[in-house]
C-alpha cells in the first residue's frame, strides 16, 4: 500500500501495542516527507486551494501515537511534549537563518532555504514556509498553514493553525505578501499573491472585507473561504451599526477595508531590505 493508504487505514482505528510500534515507524516516514515538502497539508490545483485530508489525518495520528516525554533542553528550561513530534533539527546545509533567542520549529514543518527566523517565533507541524520568507519576532505560523515565497511576516503576526475538522482548509498566504505587525489570519483565510495587510488587520471565517476601490464585499460563503484579492492593500476600519439605539450611541464594529491595490510606491515601501539577509 502507498503511504496515503497506510495512514488512512490506521486513522481512527484501535491498535495493539505491536501495531502501535509499527504505526510510530510509519509516522516517522510520514513526518520526514513533510519535512522535505514532498507532501503538504494543502495544495493549489487548477487555481484552487484544497486540503489534503490524508495528510491532516497523518498529523493527527502522530498526536495520538505520541506520549508526553521530557524534552532535554538544559537544567534551566524544562519542556514536555509528544514523543512523535520533536523539534526540527536543522544544519547549516539547510540554509535557514535562525537568530538566537527562543525560537522553535516542530519537526514535520517544511522550512525552505533562505527563510529568516527572528526570535522568538514558532512554526508548528504541517506548516509549509517557502523560500525567502521572513518570520519576525513573536510570530506564529500555525499547524498546516501554507506560506509562499518572499512573504514578510511582521512582528506579532498570528497565522492560525487548522488541524480539525480534517476537511477544513488551512490558512493560505501566497507569494510576495506583506503581513503588518500584529495581524491575525485564521480559519482557512486565503491571502492572494502580492497583497498587503496593514498593521492590526484581523481576518477570520466570519470577517467581512469591504473593497472601497472595486466597490465589492468579500466574505466566506458556504464552503468557499474568505479570499483577499491579489495585490490588495487592506487596513483596519469600521462600519456603523444599523439600528436606532446604536446610531444614538455612535456605535460601530471593526471592519477590514481594501483602500487601494499595490503600485510602484507600495512595492518600494514594502521591499525587504537585502542587507538584512
Amino acid at each position: 500500500m502507498s503511504l496515503k493508504e497506510r495512514i488512512e487505514s490506521l486513522y481512527g482505528t484501535e491498535m495493539t501495542p505491536a501495531e502501535r510500534l509499527a504505526a510510530v515507524t510509519l509516522f516517522e516516514e510520514f513526518r520526514s516527507r513533510l519535512n522535505t515538502g514532498e507532501i503538504r497539508a494543502a495544495e493549489r490545483t487548477d487555481g484552487q486551494w484544497k486540503a489534503n485530508l490524508w495528510v491532516k489525518k497523518g498529523i493527527l495520528l502522530g498526536f495520538r501515537l505520541g506520549v508526553v516525554q521530557d524534552v532535554p533542553a538544559g537544567d534551566l528550561f524544562r519542556f514536555f511534549d509528544k514523543s512523535t513530534l520533536p523539534l526540527k533539527r536543522l544544519t547549516l546545509r539547510d540554509e535557514v537563518r535562525i537568530v538566537p533567542g527562543g525560537s522553535a520549529i516542530r519537526d514535520g514543518a517544511y522550512v525552505a532555504r533562505g527563510v529568516i527566523c527572528m526570535p522568538p517565533m514558532y512554526v508548528n507541524v504541517g506548516a509549509f514556509v517557502d523560500e525567502g520568507t521572513m518570520i519576525d519576532s513573536h510570530a506564529l505560523v500555525g499547524s498546516c498553514a501554507q506560506v509562499g515565497k518572499r512573504v514578510h511576516i511582521s512582528a506579532g503576526v498570528q497565522i492560525g493553525g487548522v488541524l480539525e475538522p480534517v476537511g477544513a482548509l488551512p490558512v493560505i498566504i501566497e507569494d510576495d505578501v506583506l503581513l503588518g505587525g500584529n495581524c491575525g489570519i485564521y480559519e482557512g483565510t486565503i491571502v492572494r499573491s502580492g497583497a498587503v495587510l496593514g498593521a492590526g488587520v484581523i481576518l477570520t471565517g466570519g470577517s467581512t472585507v469591504y473593497d472601497v476601490v472595486r466597490q465589492e464585499v468579500y466574505r466566506k460563503q458556504g464552503d468557499r473561504t474568505l479570499i483577499i484579492p491579489e495585490r490588495a492593500v487592506v487596513v483596519p476600519g469600521s462600519r456603523p451599526l444599523d439600528n436606532v439605539w446604536a446610531r444614538e450611541h455612535h456605535l460601530s464594529v471593526a471592519a477590514s477595508l481594501i483602500v487601494k491595490y499595490r503600485d510602484e510606491k507600495t512595492d518600494r515601501s514594502t521591499l525587504l531590505e537585502e542587507a538584512l539577509r
